[in-house]
């Protein structure tokens, strides 16, 4: 019994190490804009995946300091179906949505 989980082993191993290897992304646009309340930025790559994202420091100097960021990402999976998720995350957490997350039922 336990060769035969060794060798199924063995064998998904061969599998995974025979599989081709994804091409490397290059990144194609990258834009930075940091200050000392607040920063934005966004990325592309080459594989068709995009990163775009701003924060805001809220009640600076205040008990209640925090930051709110609101922002997108969008890739294309191994399904070859491009995904995009937009969020926003805050004192109320992270709030992600897209059209391939589920949604919970009304409360």
């Amino acid at each position: 019994m336990k060769f035969a989980v060794v060798l199924a082993f063995a064998a998904l191993f061969a599998v995974a190490i025979a599989a081709p290897a994804a091409p490397e992304a290059s990144v194609v646009r990258l834009e930075s804009d940091v200050g000392p309340e607040s920063y934005k930025y966004a990325l592309e790559t080459s594989d068709g995946t995009s990163k775009v994202e701003e924060g805001h420091l809220n009640n600076v100097g205040s008990e209640n300091e925090a930051i709110s960021v609101k922002g997108s990402y969008r890739f294309v999976a191994d399904d070859g179906v491009t995904y995009e998720v937009t969020y926003i995350a805050d004192e109320n957490g992270f709030q992600p949505q897209g059209a391939h997350l589920p949604v919970a039922p009304q409360a």
